[in-house]
């Protein structure tokens, strides 16, 4: 039996024995124990719902908390933890930010209901029940959600009880402890249709909130299994359009990419959620943090922060705290950003704000810093002489001419807010700092580097000065001019350098700075800043290798890391099988799951890469996948979508030339549950 991640192992509790079946073994509720005053959910047309949102709930994308990323069912989730969290949004200013919800998430309950089929809160987790903990954080001026399923158990192995056939008694003790949010799964749902299940809660949730006053937010979690953004704006306030996150790059980025394309069924009280937050949770860098929170933002997605703020660094509040990122999230126009450029990891997205500016987020998916750019007509602005570009995680306004770009770091996020017009001219101008390429040392060896710097803006950058900073021990010398008297809109101050790592430095990736200062002709000051990564690397070795066995530049992944020789098994390191595609064993590879790149430098000294490609048979029925062979970022070569069905398929690049070498593998389209890939005895020949 394959392995599955934790969080699918919850997920794929789904039962599939039917009402009789469960009555036959005599695990069904009796029918004493189970709500009489509604139909059950399958006697509930879909189309005729009784309730219709909106209801004037979720005029944006609801914020807070959710336990679940960062304790899933361990024993720190309890009462003390909850009040800890809301004591923290008071404490820390979240709060003020916008954070409100505090949600419970699985194992809050007993296994079992009691004698008359209420749901029974642990009394060791919560010893003074779900109503006094909503007391304390309602006391808070915050909100308390709540979590089950929309089948007989939630989806912990557990088996807590779900709300099949319960839903309007569940509701009601809902409502009566002060439950202000409801978080509804999709675990164990006997099969019953979902728009029936999910109208059925929705419905009891609305003739509770008529008893008590109370409204309650209806959360959608069943996976993006049955196309909810297609039916349900008139039954939840947003709905999950994927599976499970994992705090790791690959998994946040296919998450995102399959959110994007919704933008169109998004908007105040019914929203698209791509699942919470991991920021914080330690599996990614405050870089792809800062993009995950920058992307959830202009996706206008609920923003349910993981991670255990107890424990979080001063970093973590400084991202989730960034209270001008969190207003275009909560901009009450209500749009979701939407795609205006996608080429070679490059990405655009903008997003139509209520004052007529426009969020833009300049996204690099790449391992290495690449220029991103568009423009203030491709964004949907209109003309204008010149234009205000506001950084929003530098906290500096700029004018841009109509240009608008930025060399984003590897896996890095810029993001802008850009208008019209404006009080532009007191502002300094935009400038664009960049490399050309990745910096590639080898020890002891003179590299050379080409830095530049290009004005933006309607006015000119004046007494323009550029400096490059490497570790200690570095030699860095510019070899032309790295100073400018002026520079006009669109020119660039262009400046060569040799930088040199000392003989015997070891292998790996160093910080390296850019920095260039300027003044407006108004004599406001500039400074901007590009961190850069050197790689010191090695030559490949002449002739045919196996790169399970070289060194790699970076490595991501959607579940577990990148296994070398083995399957990726999707768990830990070392914790793969033998790479096995169509009933053939391979000794050598590389054992990987989508979203996944693996990047190789070849320092223009090899000609082809070679491979045996497909799913691995650790996957038994599912995996859909596609890989690709990039050379210095372009696509050598592909394969259409692959099956575990199919056998391994022979796929070849040439790289003659190429500096880096990327392999990566796609999700096929359909999310990344079960994508296990094999590089099987991938060559590298130079």
């Amino acid at each position: 039996m394959r392995q599955l991640p934790a969080r699918t192992i919850r997920r794929r509790v789904v039962g599939s024995l039917t009402a009789a079946l469960l009555c036959a073994a005599g695990l069904a509720t009796p029918a004493a124990a189970r709500d009489t005053a509604a139909p059950p959910a399958t006697g509930q047309a879909a189309d005729a719902p009784r309730v219709k949102l909106p209801d004037g709930l979720a005029l944006t994308p609801p914020m807070g908390f959710n336990n679940w990323n960062s304790t899933h069912c361990r024993a720190e989730f309890n009462e003390a933890m909850i009040k800890g969290i809301a004591d923290i949004f008071v404490e820390k200013g979240l709060k003020d930010a916008g954070y409100e919800y505090v949600n419970l998430d699985d194992c809050w309950a007993l296994p079992e209901r009691d004698a008359n089929g209420k749901l029974v809160p642990d009394p060791v987790r919560f010893p003074n029940g779900i109503k006094a903990v909503a007391d304390y954080v309602h006391a808070k001026g915050l909100k308390l959600g709540i979590y089950t399923s929309a089948g007989t158990k939630t989806c912990n192995a557990a088996g807590f009880p779900g709300a099949l056939g319960h839903e309007r008694s569940d509701a009601q003790q809902f409502a009566d402890w002060g439950v202000d949010y409801l978080k509804y799964d999709n675990c164990n749902n006997q099969g019953v249709d979902a728009k029936k299940r999910y109208i059925a809660m929705r419905d009891a949730l609305k003739a509770a909130s008529e008893t008590t006053g109370r409204p309650i937010v209806y959360s959608i979690c069943e996976w993006g299994e049955n196309k909810p953004w297609e039916w349900a704006a008139d039954v939840g306030h947003l709905w999950r359009t994927t599976g499970d996150i994992s705090d790791n790059w690959g998994s946040m980025v296919s998450i995102m990419k399959r959110n994007l394309p919704l933008a169109k069924y998004a908007g105040p009280g019914h929203w698209n959620d791509p699942d919470m937050l991991e920021v914080g949770n330690g599996g990614m860098t405050d870089t792809e943090y800062r993009t995950h929170f920058s992307m959830w933002s202009i996706m206008a997605a609920p923003l349910l922060i993981g991670s255990d703020l107890r424990k979080a660094s001063p970093e973590t509040f400084e991202i989730l705290g960034n209270e001008e990122v969190i207003a275009v999230d909560q901009d009450p126009l209500g749009k979701q950003g939407e795609v205006v450029s996608s080429q070679g990891g490059r990405w655009v997205v903008a997003k139509e704000m209520e004052d007529g500016s426009r969020a833009v987020a300049l996204f690099n998916e790449t391992g290495t810093a690449q220029s991103v750019s568009t423009t203030a007509k491709a964004v949907g602005l209109p003309d204008a002489h010149a234009y205000t570009l506001r950084d929003l995680w530098e906290h500096k306004s700029y004018n841009t001419a109509g240009r608008i770009a930025a060399t984003v770091p590897a896996h890095g996020t810029v993001l802008l807010r850009v208008s019209a017009g404006g009080k532009w001219a007191h502002l300094p101008p935009a400038a664009e700092l960049g490399v050309d390429g990745a910096l590639f040392v080898e020890a002891g060896k003179p590299a050379k580097v080409t830095s530049k710097v290009t004005n933006l803006g309607r006015t000119p950058a004046q007494r323009v000065a550029v400096t490059l900073d490497a570790p200690s021990g570095w030699t860095v010398r510019a070899t032309s001019p790295s100073t400018a008297r002026s520079l006009r809109t669109g020119r660039t101050l262009a400046t060569s350098w040799t930088v040199t790592a000392p003989a015997g430095t070891n292998p790996g990736s160093y910080d390296v700075t850019l920095k260039a200062t300027y003044r407006s002709p108004h004599g406001a000051r500039a400074t901007k800043v590009l961190p850069l990564t050197a790689q010191v690397v090695v030559a490949p070795p002449a002739g045919d290798s196996l790169l399970g066995d070289l060194p790699w530049l970076s490595a991501t992944n959607g579940w577990g890391p990148v296994e070398r020789n083995t399957s990726n098994g999707d768990r830990g390191l070392g914790d793969g099988r033998p790479i096995t595609i169509g009933g053939k064993v391979y000794a050598k590879g590389l054992g990987v799951h989508a979203e996944s790149a693996v990047e190789y430098y070849t320092g223009a000294a090899c000609e082809k890469v070679t491979a045996q490609v497909g799913v691995d048979d650790e996957t038994i029925v599912k995996g859909t996948i596609a890989f690709e062979i990039w050379a210095d970022g372009q696509i050598a070569a592909s394969t259409g979508v692959l099956t575990n069905a199919m056998p391994a398929q022979e796929l070849s690049a040439d790289v003659s030339g190429a500096r880096v070498v990327r392999l990566v593998v796609t999700d096929g389209g359909d999310g990344i549950d079960s994508d296990h890939g094999d590089w099987a005895d991938a060559t590298l020949s130079c």
